[in-house]
Order: C-alpha cells, then structure tokens, then sequence
C-alpha cells in the first residue's frame, strides 16, 4: 500500500511539474498583436486566407518560435482599437504589435488630429509594454479633398520618426490601384491581394527579422 501511494505521489508531482512546464512556455511564447479593421479581419474572404494567415505560414515556414493573435475588427476605428489595447497588452504581452487603422476614420469623415491622437497613444502605450512597433500608413482617395488627402497619408510617417517606430508607408501599396484585385465593393482587397499585401508588412518588418528568429 505505501509503494503504491508513493508511486501515485511519484506521478502527481511529475504531472504537476509537467503542467506548469507547459503553463511557462505558453506564458513566454513571443506574440505578434495585429490591432486593424476590415483589411486584417478577412472581410469577404475565405477563413484562413488573409494576409495575417500568411505571416503565420511564413513563421511555421522558418520555424520562429512567434505566433500571431489576430485582433482586427471590422469596421474598427482608432478611437475603437485604442480602448480595446490596454486589455489585449496586458493578456497577450505581445512583443510586436502591428497597428493598421485609420481608414475607417476617414471614411467617416472623423478630424485628422483625432486619428492621429489616438494612433500615437496606441504606439506610445505598446512601447511603455515592453513591444516594439509596426505602424502600417492609410492613404484615402483625393476626393476627400486635398487637404485632408494630404494630412491624413502625413500622419503617419509624422507619427512613426516621433514615436521612433517602424513605418510601413502604405499597407496597400501595388493593391491599390488595380481594380482586379479588390472584391466587388471596390474597398476591400480580394483573395489575390492578399500575398502581396503580406509582402508589404514583412517587408516593413525586416528590422525586426533577428528578433523572429528567437524569443524575446
């Protein structure tokens, strides 16, 4: 009866080792937070074959120990993805996180300084986390007027050599300006927009290429 109760005890003390082993390594696994509206969230598409689904491929590809939580809305604003941000740092305490919003600010119209306030305390309260910063640029047709055209796509870059971030200049750059790869709505990017709308972000994370290779 006693080898059989040290050997149950034997078991229980290895299981529980065991389990906070994996709670540890859950809890220190590196995370990449992608905080954006409709062109993140797979609006219109197949599940899994958005852009943010192919940074996961590329990761599992070159064996990265990073993963990627998905938190784009759509339909999202900054004002939205800056009150959803405290609690999405403090859950997940992402290492990196990718900020893609604003266009739907302008399509509503909302002042250019308010997006960009809220987009700068969303960079600012991500780097007082510990992460660092990839901040992907909006750019709106000109018939929202030049001026607010040429304040909105300065925001942006404005934001990032202030803040001292990464910039991506314009998330849909070689996307835009073809019809053919938009979904019939003609503002949302098709299946086919896709992997080069991946090749823009990874491009723009090139400075932090060491860092995906191993855990923070």
């Amino acid at each position: 009866m006693r080898n059989q109760l040290v050997t149950a005890n034997t078991f229980i003390t290895g299981l529980f080792c065991l389990l906070m082993s994996i709670s540890s390594w859950a809890q220190v696994k590196p995370a990449i937070l992608v905080l954006g509206d409709s062109l993140s969230a797979e609006y219109g598409l197949p599940r899994g074959t958005g852009w943010v689904n192919l940074m996961e491929d590329q990761l599992s590809k070159s064996k990265s120990p990073w993963s990627v939580f998905n938190a784009s809305i759509s339909g999202e604003t900054s004002s939205g993805g800056l009150s959803r941000l405290p609690n999405l740092l403090a859950q997940k305490k992402p290492g990196i996180v990718i900020i893609e919003l604003g266009a739907n600010d302008a399509l509503r119209g909302l002042p250019v300084n308010q997006t960009e306030a809220n987009l700068r305390k969303m960079v600012q309260m991500s780097k007082h986390s510990g992460a660092k910063v990839l901040l992907c640029g909006i750019q709106i047709p000109s018939n929202y007027g030049q001026t607010y055209t040429t304040q909105f796509k300065n925001l942006y870059p404005q934001i990032a050599n202030q803040e001292g971030v990464e910039l991506m200049p314009f998330f849909l750059e070689g996307v835009a300006t073809k019809p053919e790869l938009f979904q019939a709505d003609r503002l949302h990017p098709n299946v086919e927009a896709q992997s080069i709308i991946f090749k823009n972000v990874w491009g723009s994370m090139a400075p932090y290429s060491n860092l995906l290779k191993k855990a923070p």
